[in-house]
């Protein structure tokens, strides 16, 4: 059965569902669905939100999560989301550019965040409350910006200059950015979902990958490569998102108290981003089958003279003037 068709039948089901559950009294449903494991941020941030989603209604909400793909792989679920058969997911923000809002491509930009700092400055500011606007006529609500932290390079060769990637088969999520930077690394860039990864590593039909620390450690990437780089070259972040027409059907009060717990998940989320990364590179240093690079002073310079020059590259799809503004208020937040 097609996608589409699945999730339609889907959605008629959860219509008719909610319409019963309003006049039953009965919880109304959430069904927040996400790719990544229970284990990472992003699932222990949605394991939060479930617990004090349920805690400040008063049981008149219901949140069933549902990890690692259980429910839709990368390119399904924002489909699943707009024809109502989730409610609810925290997607990477690459996601939207099929969309047409390539603007949240922008946060793919090799080296647009010096630190945690001058992300926060966008994401948390005008900047990042605009680009979830943008997601409105798309059937969708932005409730908040998640963390995941910066990403390392994997391989099973060792990756210290640019020219170690010329010819590796470098899996990526769909991005034109992202396939700009790894062309840019002399590397062939290779679209899969999240979920075939660690197999297209495990068979070779990919050399390596980038991902922050919690995410290989937790897909075990690390048992099928030998080698990570801490380049800390680009940032990997997800929004929290919500079919518009089922959060803007809830009562008024439902949907404050869901406002609340998604602020409380979100602070939560972040505090333990980095301690979730800083302890599975810890973790994958410990396992003893992947040697860990950290690139000298000059390596560095060389990794951003190559791949800097990839913000200008894309400044006709993102749009020249939200990178200067970005540019502008991460140097000012410095």
């Amino acid at each position: 059965m097609q996608i589409r068709s699945m999730v339609a039948a889907l959605a008629m089901v959860a219509g008719a569902s909610f319409a019963l559950n309003a006049s039953a009294q009965a919880p109304i449903v959430i069904k927040f669905s996400h790719v990544v494991a229970t284990d990472t941020p992003k699932g222990r941030a949605a394991e939060r939100f479930k617990d004090l989603a349920e805690k400040l209604t008063k049981g008149r909400v219901k949140v069933e999560v549902y990890p690692n793909s259980q429910l839709y792989k990368d390119k399904e679920e924002l489909e699943a989301l707009q024809l109502g058969a989730v409610q609810m997911l925290a997607p990477s923000l690459a996601k939207f550019a099929p969309l047409g809002v390539k603007e949240f491509e922008v946060f793919d930009l090799p080296y647009i965040f010096p630190n945690k700092t001058a992300l926060y400055t966008v994401t948390e500011g005008p900047i990042g409350k605009g680009l979830l606007q943008k997601l409105e006529p798309k059937g969708i609500t932005g409730l908040a910006y998640w963390d995941n932290g910066f990403k390392i390079m994997s391989a099973n060769k060792p990756l210290h200059v640019p020219s170690d990637f010329r010819g590796l088969k470098m899996r990526i999520q769909s991005s034109k950015v992202l396939d700009a930077q790894m062309r840019a690394l002399g590397a062939n860039p290779q679209v899969l979902a999240f979920s075939e990864v660690y197999q297209a590593l495990q068979t070779g039909v990919v050399d390596g990958t980038e991902n922050p620390p919690s995410n290989m450690y937790t897909q075990k990437m690390h048992e099928v490569q030998k080698h990570v780089t801490m380049s800390n070259h680009g940032y990997l972040g997800y929004a929290v998102i919500v079919n518009k027409k089922f959060w803007d059907g809830l009562p008024a009060d439902v949907r404050g108290q869901l406002q609340q717990a998604m602020g409380e998940a979100t602070k939560y989320e972040k505090a333990i981003a980095q301690q979730d990364n800083d302890a599975a590179l810890d973790a994958i240093r410990k396992a003893g089958k992947t040697t860990i690079y950290t690139p000298t002073p000059a390596e560095q310079a060389e990794w951003r003279k190559v791949l800097v020059p990839v913000q200008k590259q894309m400044a006709g799809r993102v749009g020249a003037d939200l990178i200067t503004t970005i540019n502008k208020a991460t140097a000012s937040a410095q």
